[in-house]
């Protein structure tokens, strides 16, 4: 199979996103996961551009030594000397000079011709190969650049020594079928295009960075310039999550990559704690919810197969496993998948009889824990040997309204009703039970406790109720603190109606 190389620039290009700035120690870090991930090439900075980026470059030179470390210049001979200095240590190393080939780079950013372009593009790769072997050229913003005058600026440059040409969509202007276009244009046109490697580097201003480099690499592009999460200037670059895992997937593509896959996540994290920008919860490959299903429809499928809903086994990029999240749109199969992984086997009236209290509870979580699961199997299983069950309640109280609580509580076949006043809502409703029940009890103890995080947290309480000498402990949890200490309150209650009467 053919080679597709992988030039990663996040330490260059990403690096340019306000405020990912790294320091040296940071980038050794980084070009370390770059090396064990497998990638053909490590742009380590711009050296002319900084004594951190010269410093940096020299450092991750010595530090890694399998991947080509290549240095990027402007088509100047003071930034190709600077380079070639940084990269003395370099086992393998490369400079990546160009300069711009649009209109708009030619007449604005120039003000020059593009005669005068051909010349310096010229001039600089034949400097640069002075100095080393693997000289990488860069027509600056070639996806607007005319094809005729980009051919002509390609051919200059290979037989000046250029070892790899790169047709930057440096403002993420093309769609796929045009870029893709270009890149064949230049296969078919450029009569010494065998000797060098076309490569892509698209950026996402229009969110097709991705679909613009695969379209290069199907119409002759061996080398993908690329970025771990993404990262680079404006709307970011071409994430080499996507290539990789888009080439892995897709037979239609049987090309070599030399990446071990199962270092992605570790790099994608890694990337976005350095350089502190969070991944989008919906990334693809690496976000949080690239392999979680909450739909009922979907769970039930991966279940049964993953393959009905993934085309990509979430191990192969370093994750652990699929995740069935439970929310309100999930299914009887994914509670009893979770209630399983808790030691819980319901039958399936029971399962029935918990959906039913998980959709209650869903309906006010946003997503349901393993610890709320628990809770859920816990407090099911405390109701069935209660006396008292809670049938309704009704609490009210403000600043200028006394705390006043109805309920109603089912003993049997029997209905009770109360209602109180107290100190407050809660003070209230116990009030309430008090006034049903026949049993003189004081409250001891009352303890609520935040179960998981966040405003929509099941809050457990636990009372404890002391009657005739005897303590009683009541346990039960919901998002309503309210609620949950009436349940609490009359399980206790139900525990002193268990001990045998006198």
């Amino acid at each position: 199979m053919e080679k597709i190389h992988i030039f990663d620039t996040t330490l260059r290009d990403a690096e340019q996103v306000p405020g990912c700035q790294l320091n040296t120690v940071e980038k050794i870090e980084v070009a370390r996961q770059l090396e064990k991930l497998g990638v053909d090439v490590i742009e380590a900075g711009f050296p002319v551009s900084s004594p951190g980026d010269y410093k940096s470059v020299i450092e991750i030179s010595k530090a890694v030594t399998r991947p080509v470390i290549c240095a990027l210049t402007r088509a100047i001979k003071r930034d190709i000397e600077v380079a070639a200095e940084a990269l003395k240590n370099a086992k393998r190393a490369r400079i990546h000079t160009g300069i711009g080939t649009s209109p708009y780079h030619i007449r604005e950013k120039l003000n020059t011709t593009p005669e005068e372009v051909v010349r310096r593009a010229v001039e600089a790769v034949k400097y640069a190969r002075q100095f080393v072997d693997d000289v990488e050229f860069y027509a600056e913003d070639a996806g607007r650049t005319g094809d005729d005058f980009l051919a002509r600026v390609v051919e200059a440059v290979i037989r000046a020594g250029a070892t790899v040409v790169n047709i930057p969509d440096t403002t993420g202007y093309c769609l796929p079928d045009a870029y893709g276009a270009k890149i064949a244009y230049l296969r078919a046109r450029v009569p010494n295009i065998d000797k060098a490697i076309l490569s892509t580097h698209c950026h996402d201003d229009l969110g097709m960075a991705t679909a613009n480099t695969i379209a290069g690499v199907q119409n002759g592009a061996r080398q993908v310039e690329v970025t771990v999460n993404g990262l680079g200037e404006r709307a970011g670059n071409t994430p080499l999550e996507e290539v990789v895992m888009a080439i892995a997937c897709h037979d239609s593509l049987p090309f070599e990559l030399g990446i071990n896959t199962r270092e992605i996540l570790h790099a994608s994290r890694l990337v976005s704690t350095l350089m502190r920008v969070p991944v989008q919860p919906n990334k693809a490959i690496v976000g949080r919810n690239a392999f979680a299903h909450s739909s009922g429809i979907h769970q039930d499928g991966v279940l049964k197969s993953r393959e009905t809903y993934e085309i990509i086994d979430p191990t192969a990029v370093g994750v652990d496993e699929s995740s069935i999240i439970l929310t309100a749109r999930s299914g009887r199969a994914a509670l009893k998948h979770h209630l399983e992984r808790i030691g819980y086997l319901p039958g399936d009236q029971e399962l029935n009889i918990l959906y039913e209290k998980f959709l209650d509870l869903a309906d006010k979580k946003k997503e349901i824990t393993p610890r709320d699961l628990e809770v859920l199997v816990g407090n099911e299983l405390s109701r069935r040997d209660r006396h008292f069950h809670l049938e309704a309640l009704q609490v009210t109280c403000g600043a200028t309204t006394i705390p006043t609580a109805t309920l109603r509580v089912r003993k049997g076949d029997e209905l009770l009703a109360a209602t109180a006043h107290g100190n407050g809502p809660i003070d209230a409703a116990f009030n309430a039970i008090k006034g049903i029940i026949p049993q003189q009890i004081i409250l001891e103890e009352y303890l609520v406790q935040a179960i998981t995080r966040g405003s929509d947290d099941l809050g457990k309480v636990h009372v404890q109720l002391s009657h005739e000498g005897r303590a009683y402990h009541g346990f039960a949890a919901n998002v309503d603190t309210i609620s949950a200490s009436v349940e609490a309150f009359l399980d206790a209650v139900s525990k002193i109606n268990d001990q045998p009467q006198p």
